[in-house]
Protein backbone atom coordinates (compact mmCIF):
# COMPACT_ATOMS: atom_id res chain seq x y z
CA UNK A 1 0.00 0.00 0.00
CA UNK A 2 1.45 3.32 -1.08
CA UNK A 3 1.48 6.14 1.33
CA UNK A 4 -1.02 8.49 -0.37
CA UNK A 5 -3.51 5.55 0.14
CA UNK A 6 -2.62 5.03 3.64
CA UNK A 7 -2.91 9.11 4.25
CA UNK A 8 -6.92 8.84 2.14
CA UNK A 9 -7.65 5.46 4.53
CA UNK A 10 -6.70 7.07 8.51
CA UNK A 11 -8.40 10.69 6.50
CA UNK A 12 -11.49 8.65 6.30
CA UNK A 13 -11.34 6.84 9.76
CA UNK A 14 -10.91 9.76 11.35
CA UNK A 15 -13.83 11.67 9.47
CA UNK A 16 -16.52 8.67 10.43
CA UNK A 17 -15.30 6.81 13.54
CA UNK A 18 -18.58 7.90 15.46
CA UNK A 19 -21.00 7.85 12.88
CA UNK A 20 -19.97 4.18 11.87
CA UNK A 21 -20.10 3.42 15.18
CA UNK A 22 -23.28 4.96 16.02
CA UNK A 23 -25.01 3.66 12.67
CA UNK A 24 -23.81 -0.56 13.88
CA UNK A 25 -25.61 0.11 17.64
CA UNK A 26 -28.82 1.50 15.85
CA UNK A 27 -28.88 -1.43 13.51
CA UNK A 28 -28.26 -3.95 16.77
CA UNK A 29 -32.52 -5.90 17.33
CA UNK A 30 -33.36 -8.94 18.26
CA UNK A 31 -35.90 -10.80 15.29
CA UNK A 32 -39.26 -13.07 17.53
CA UNK A 33 -40.85 -15.02 15.61
CA UNK A 34 -44.53 -15.33 16.26
CA UNK A 35 -47.78 -17.30 14.70
CA UNK A 36 -50.24 -14.57 13.12
CA UNK A 37 -52.77 -13.64 15.65
CA UNK A 38 -53.00 -12.96 19.46
CA UNK A 39 -49.07 -14.13 19.63
CA UNK A 40 -48.63 -11.22 17.32
CA UNK A 41 -50.89 -8.97 19.26
CA UNK A 42 -48.89 -9.67 22.43
CA UNK A 43 -45.38 -9.60 21.18
CA UNK A 44 -46.39 -6.18 19.35
CA UNK A 45 -47.19 -4.95 22.74
CA UNK A 46 -43.74 -6.15 24.21
CA UNK A 47 -41.89 -5.05 21.19
CA UNK A 48 -43.06 -1.14 21.97
CA UNK A 49 -42.39 -1.70 25.67
CA UNK A 50 -38.82 -3.11 24.16
CA UNK A 51 -38.15 0.18 21.98
CA UNK A 52 -38.43 2.32 25.01
CA UNK A 53 -36.00 0.81 26.66
CA UNK A 54 -33.62 1.17 24.07
CA UNK A 55 -34.35 -2.10 22.28
CA UNK A 56 -35.23 -2.76 18.72
CA UNK A 57 -37.49 -5.49 18.14
CA UNK A 58 -38.19 -7.07 14.55
CA UNK A 59 -41.08 -9.32 14.74
CA UNK A 60 -40.93 -12.07 11.81
CA UNK A 61 -45.36 -13.65 11.16
CA UNK A 62 -46.10 -17.25 10.44
CA UNK A 63 -49.03 -18.92 9.40
CA UNK A 64 -48.06 -22.73 10.65
CA UNK A 65 -46.41 -23.93 13.35
CA UNK A 66 -43.47 -25.89 11.51
CA UNK A 67 -41.08 -22.71 10.25
CA UNK A 68 -41.06 -21.11 13.33
CA UNK A 69 -38.69 -23.71 14.49
CA UNK A 70 -37.22 -24.20 11.01
CA UNK A 71 -36.05 -20.03 10.95
CA UNK A 72 -35.06 -20.14 14.93
CA UNK A 73 -32.47 -22.78 14.39
CA UNK A 74 -31.23 -21.57 10.74
CA UNK A 75 -30.43 -18.61 12.86
CA UNK A 76 -33.23 -16.42 11.03
CA UNK A 77 -34.62 -15.51 14.18
CA UNK A 78 -33.47 -14.89 17.97
CA UNK A 79 -36.34 -16.57 19.61
CA UNK A 80 -40.01 -17.55 19.08
CA UNK A 81 -43.29 -17.57 20.88
CA UNK A 82 -46.15 -20.17 19.87
CA UNK A 83 -45.12 -23.62 21.46
CA UNK A 84 -45.30 -25.45 24.23
CA UNK A 85 -42.62 -28.21 25.64
CA UNK A 86 -43.75 -31.13 24.73
CA UNK A 87 -43.97 -29.61 20.83
CA UNK A 88 -40.69 -28.50 21.58
CA UNK A 89 -39.80 -31.77 22.85
CA UNK A 90 -40.58 -33.64 19.89
CA UNK A 91 -39.38 -30.76 17.45
CA UNK A 92 -36.41 -31.77 19.07
CA UNK A 93 -36.39 -35.36 19.22
CA UNK A 94 -37.73 -35.94 15.48
CA UNK A 95 -35.91 -33.05 13.62
CA UNK A 96 -32.82 -32.86 15.79
CA UNK A 97 -33.36 -29.30 16.91
CA UNK A 98 -31.69 -28.15 19.75
CA UNK A 99 -34.17 -25.83 21.33
CA UNK A 100 -34.57 -24.67 24.88
CA UNK A 101 -37.24 -22.71 26.98
CA UNK A 102 -35.86 -18.93 27.99
CA UNK A 103 -39.56 -18.18 29.44
CA UNK A 104 -42.73 -18.67 30.12
CA UNK A 105 -45.24 -16.22 27.79
CA UNK A 106 -48.58 -17.09 27.80
CA UNK A 107 -51.24 -19.93 28.80
CA UNK A 108 -53.67 -20.99 26.08
CA UNK A 109 -56.19 -24.30 26.00
CA UNK A 110 -57.35 -26.15 23.31
CA UNK A 111 -60.77 -26.07 22.58
CA UNK A 112 -63.50 -28.41 20.78
CA UNK A 113 -65.71 -26.33 18.39
CA UNK A 114 -68.76 -26.89 16.71
CA UNK A 115 -71.34 -25.31 14.13
CA UNK A 116 -73.69 -28.39 13.78
CA UNK A 117 -74.16 -29.47 17.61
CA UNK A 118 -74.47 -27.98 20.82
CA UNK A 119 -72.92 -30.42 23.35
CA UNK A 120 -70.49 -33.46 22.20
CA UNK A 121 -72.89 -35.76 23.52
CA UNK A 122 -75.02 -35.13 20.75
CA UNK A 123 -72.42 -35.93 18.04
CA UNK A 124 -74.12 -38.68 15.78
CA UNK A 125 -72.62 -42.19 15.25
CA UNK A 126 -69.90 -41.29 12.27
CA UNK A 127 -69.38 -37.53 12.93
CA UNK A 128 -66.02 -35.75 11.10
CA UNK A 129 -63.99 -34.78 13.79
CA UNK A 130 -61.31 -32.29 13.05
CA UNK A 131 -57.72 -32.68 14.91
CA UNK A 132 -54.41 -31.50 14.30
CA UNK A 133 -51.80 -32.99 11.54
CA UNK A 134 -48.84 -32.61 13.72
CA UNK A 135 -48.07 -35.20 16.14
CA UNK A 136 -47.86 -33.17 19.49
CA UNK A 137 -51.17 -31.19 18.69
CA UNK A 138 -52.76 -34.23 17.69
CA UNK A 139 -52.47 -35.51 20.82
CA UNK A 140 -53.36 -33.19 22.47
CA UNK A 141 -56.70 -33.23 20.59
CA UNK A 142 -56.72 -36.63 21.77
CA UNK A 143 -56.41 -36.38 25.30
CA UNK A 144 -59.16 -34.12 25.16
CA UNK A 145 -61.78 -36.12 23.72
CA UNK A 146 -60.49 -38.47 26.67
CA UNK A 147 -61.40 -36.24 28.93
CA UNK A 148 -64.87 -35.88 27.80
CA UNK A 149 -65.27 -39.58 27.58
CA UNK A 150 -65.50 -39.92 23.62
CA UNK A 151 -62.59 -41.94 23.43
CA UNK A 152 -60.38 -44.48 24.75
CA UNK A 153 -56.21 -44.60 24.40
CA UNK A 154 -53.94 -47.19 24.86
CA UNK A 155 -52.56 -47.05 28.18
CA UNK A 156 -49.62 -44.49 28.44
CA UNK A 157 -49.64 -43.52 24.99
CA UNK A 158 -49.23 -39.70 26.48
CA UNK A 159 -48.20 -36.62 24.30
CA UNK A 160 -47.12 -39.53 21.64
CA UNK A 161 -50.96 -40.77 21.38
CA UNK A 162 -52.39 -40.75 17.59
CA UNK A 163 -55.62 -42.17 16.02
CA UNK A 164 -54.05 -45.26 15.74
CA UNK A 165 -53.86 -45.95 19.97
CA UNK A 166 -57.83 -45.66 19.96
CA UNK A 167 -58.86 -48.46 21.49
CA UNK A 168 -62.32 -47.49 22.19
CA UNK A 169 -64.15 -44.98 19.72
CA UNK A 170 -68.35 -45.86 20.45
CA UNK A 171 -69.56 -42.90 18.15
CA UNK A 172 -67.13 -44.29 15.68
CA UNK A 173 -66.04 -41.01 14.92
CA UNK A 174 -64.14 -40.16 11.76
CA UNK A 175 -61.18 -38.33 12.04
CA UNK A 176 -59.55 -35.75 9.47
CA UNK A 177 -56.00 -34.84 10.56
CA UNK A 178 -55.56 -30.83 9.16
CA UNK A 179 -53.10 -28.24 9.42
CA UNK A 180 -53.72 -26.64 12.79
CA UNK A 181 -54.21 -23.18 10.78
CA UNK A 182 -56.92 -24.72 8.96
CA UNK A 183 -58.94 -26.53 11.45
CA UNK A 184 -61.28 -23.07 12.47
CA UNK A 185 -61.62 -22.36 9.08
CA UNK A 186 -62.88 -25.95 7.87
CA UNK A 187 -65.62 -25.86 11.25
CA UNK A 188 -68.56 -25.55 8.31
CA UNK A 189 -67.64 -28.85 6.84
CA UNK A 190 -66.73 -31.07 10.16
CA UNK A 191 -69.12 -31.77 12.59
CA UNK A 192 -66.60 -30.44 15.07
CA UNK A 193 -62.85 -29.56 15.61
CA UNK A 194 -60.21 -29.60 18.02
CA UNK A 195 -58.68 -25.72 17.62
CA UNK A 196 -55.57 -24.35 19.19
CA UNK A 197 -56.67 -21.05 21.05
CA UNK A 198 -54.03 -18.89 18.98
CA UNK A 199 -56.27 -20.24 15.38
CA UNK A 200 -59.36 -20.20 17.47
CA UNK A 201 -59.11 -16.43 18.76
CA UNK A 202 -58.23 -15.39 15.40
CA UNK A 203 -61.39 -17.13 13.96
CA UNK A 204 -63.98 -15.05 16.02
CA UNK A 205 -63.94 -17.58 19.00
CA UNK A 206 -63.69 -17.46 22.18
CA UNK A 207 -62.61 -20.42 24.01
CA UNK A 208 -64.71 -19.81 26.95
CA UNK A 209 -68.13 -18.95 25.10
CA UNK A 210 -68.22 -20.68 22.26
CA UNK A 211 -66.00 -23.79 22.45
CA UNK A 212 -67.71 -27.12 23.53
CA UNK A 213 -64.75 -28.86 25.64
CA UNK A 214 -61.33 -27.11 27.22
CA UNK A 215 -58.18 -29.16 27.94
CA UNK A 216 -57.55 -29.12 31.73
CA UNK A 217 -55.32 -26.17 32.60
CA UNK A 218 -52.78 -28.98 34.40
CA UNK A 219 -51.45 -30.44 31.25
CA UNK A 220 -48.40 -29.44 29.95
CA UNK A 221 -49.81 -28.31 26.45
CA UNK A 222 -51.39 -25.21 28.48
CA UNK A 223 -48.04 -22.29 28.75
CA UNK A 224 -46.41 -21.04 25.58
CA UNK A 225 -43.26 -20.86 25.79
CA UNK A 226 -40.33 -17.92 24.14
CA UNK A 227 -37.63 -20.45 23.17
CA UNK A 228 -34.48 -20.06 21.27
CA UNK A 229 -31.42 -22.25 20.35
CA UNK A 230 -29.36 -24.03 22.84
CA UNK A 231 -26.56 -21.28 24.26
CA UNK A 232 -28.26 -18.49 23.73
CA UNK A 233 -30.60 -18.59 26.64
CA UNK A 234 -28.28 -15.84 28.40
CA UNK A 235 -28.11 -12.95 25.70
CA UNK A 236 -28.63 -9.79 26.95
CA UNK A 237 -30.72 -8.54 24.00
CA UNK A 238 -32.46 -11.81 24.50
CA UNK A 239 -32.69 -11.42 28.02
CA UNK A 240 -33.71 -7.60 27.89
CA UNK A 241 -36.58 -8.81 25.63
CA UNK A 242 -38.06 -11.44 28.31
CA UNK A 243 -38.01 -8.13 30.70
CA UNK A 244 -40.62 -6.16 27.95
CA UNK A 245 -43.03 -8.82 27.28
CA UNK A 246 -43.09 -10.15 30.99
CA UNK A 247 -43.90 -6.36 31.93
CA UNK A 248 -47.35 -4.48 33.85
CA UNK A 249 -47.95 -3.27 29.73
CA UNK A 250 -48.35 -6.29 28.21
CA UNK A 251 -50.16 -8.25 31.21
CA UNK A 252 -53.16 -5.60 31.15
CA UNK A 253 -53.33 -5.77 27.00
CA UNK A 254 -53.65 -9.93 27.67
CA UNK A 255 -56.25 -9.57 30.49
CA UNK A 256 -57.95 -6.73 28.72
CA UNK A 257 -58.17 -7.72 25.41
CA UNK A 258 -58.54 -11.63 25.39
CA UNK A 259 -60.36 -11.62 28.58
CA UNK A 260 -59.16 -14.87 29.97
CA UNK A 261 -58.87 -16.76 26.46
CA UNK A 262 -55.00 -16.33 26.82
CA UNK A 263 -53.67 -15.25 30.49
CA UNK A 264 -49.72 -14.67 31.55
CA UNK A 265 -48.00 -17.37 32.47
CA UNK A 266 -45.33 -15.54 34.19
Amino acid sequence: MNKRVVLQTLALAAAFPLTSLGAFAADQQVVIGVTAGPHAQIAEVAQRVAQKNGLKVKLVEFGDFIQPNAALVQGELDANIYQHQPFMDAQNKDRGYQLVPVAKAVNQQMGVYSKKVKRLEDLKSGARVGIPNDPTNGSRALLVLVEQKLITLKPGVGARASVLDITANPKKLRFVELEAAQLARALDDLDAAAVNSSYAVAAGLSPQKDSLALENTSTPYVTVLIATRAGHEKDADLQAFVKAYQSPEVKQFVDTTFKGAYTVAW
